[in-house]
């Protein structure tokens, strides 16, 4: 079966029965009741489940940006391009996390193509000069270290202490408790020495990116990448109330990469589907080439330090991601259960919201058991 590219939001994105798709119906059936069953355990007021305690405890738990009330589960599963499955509401607009990251690495792609970065492993202070990549320290922090969350850059940026995300656990967070150890003092390791989930220094990565592109970075998302694929007008990407910052003269918003804060990337799934299926087609989009495929084989290259993530991307290096997954699948990953799995070996592109994030590898062997 060709691939397919959909048509510009507003047309029919072709969809194709189970079984031509290569599919068992009743399988895919059940599969689908499957992510409808395990919901996120989230509120679905995200505000008061920010608030509550998830992440950290007051004060350091202050929400400084934009939120919005959750919808319920809804996905959308495509195959060769097309659909072959969805549920829920899958135009509905709603926050997706730290799905953010993983579009923040394709401005990343853009930026290199672009010249703006000369060097992912040149120290990011020899072209941006704001204040923060000066001294020993955060002056030989790179474009890879922050890429690949190992730059241990060391500071306060919009109010917020990268001290809140040391000691943090991803594991502690999924099953809804912080680690008792977050937001504790520990010794800083040389950049690139050391692994470490960290909002601070990814919001600090944005902010280079807008300094290298001189222009709003939602803007560049934009016209680079969303209307180039035919995305909704829906969407937005937004940073908190205290990331105003001055760009050749005028105030411009710095967008966070995930909404542990509040802002971040809000987003119906139809169009995550778009940008999944962008990546899984290398950055091409029927005959034009949104993004250099050089820069997704990037994001596929292991991190030395941890090996089941890329440059921004979850990766399933050895099946240690998700086990039931091939090894070569990616993933963007945001918090609440937001996913966008992609699976090059079957052609596949799912898009989850709001499943339960224990549920995501039982849902993924349900699916690829669905194949006949």
């Amino acid at each position: 079966m060709p691939d397919h590219v959909p048509p510009d939001h507003g047309g029919a994105w072709q969809q194709t029965e189970p079984e031509t798709a290569g599919f068992g119906a009743k399988a895919l059936a059940e599969t689908v009741a499957f992510a409808l069953a395990h919901e996120t355990p989230w509120r679905r007021d995200i505000l008061a489940q920010l608030t509550a305690g998830n992440f950290e405890p007051p004060p350091d738990n202050e929400v400084i940006g934009p939120t919005a009330p959750r919808g319920g589960p809804n996905g959308i599963l495509l195959r060769h391009g097309r659909v072959v499955a969805r549920w829920g509401d899958t135009s509905r607009v709603d926050m997706t996390f730290s799905v953010a990251k993983s579009y923040l690495s394709l401005l990343a792609g853009l930026a290199v193509a672009d010249g703006l970065i000369a060097d992912l492993d040149e120290p990011v202070g020899r072209s941006v000069h704001d204040g923060g990549f000066e001294g020993p320290h955060n002056g030989a922090v790179t474009w890879r270290h922050l890429l690949q969350q190992t730059s241990e850059w060391e500071g306060t940026l919009f109010g917020k202490s990268d001290r809140i995300d040391r000691n943090r656990s991803l594991a502690s967070e999924t099953a809804g408790r912080p680690a008792g150890t977050k937001g504790q003092e520990r010794k800083l390791q040389p950049p690139g020495a050391f692994w470490e989930y960290n909002d601070i220094r990814v919001n600090r990565l944005s902010l280079a990116l807008l300094r290298r592109f001189g222009r709003p970075l939602p803007d560049v998302f934009d016209a680079r990448i969303m209307r180039p694929i035919g995305a909704s007008s829906t969407w937005r990407w937004r940073g908190y109330r205290t990331s105003m910052v001055e760009v050749d003269g005028q105030p411009v918003e710095s967008v966070s990469g995930g909404g542990h804060w509040g802002g971040g990337v809000f987003i119906s799934a139809e169009d995550q589907a778009r940008i999944g299926l962008l990546v899984a087609r290398r950055g091409a989009w029927g005959e034009r080439q949104v993004l250099p495929s050089a820069w997704i084989d990037a994001i596929r290259v292991p991190c030395p330090l941890n090996p089941v993530y890329g440059l921004m991307w979850w990766l399933n290096t050895g099946r240690g991601h998700k086990p039931s997954a091939p090894a070569d699948s990616i993933f963007a990953v945001g918090a609440g259960g937001n996913i966008t799995w992609i699976d090059p070996t079957h052609d596949i592109v799912a898009v989850l919201r709001w499943i339960d994030p224990a549920a995501l590898d039982p849902f993924i062997a349900r699916v690829l058991e669905a194949l006949a």
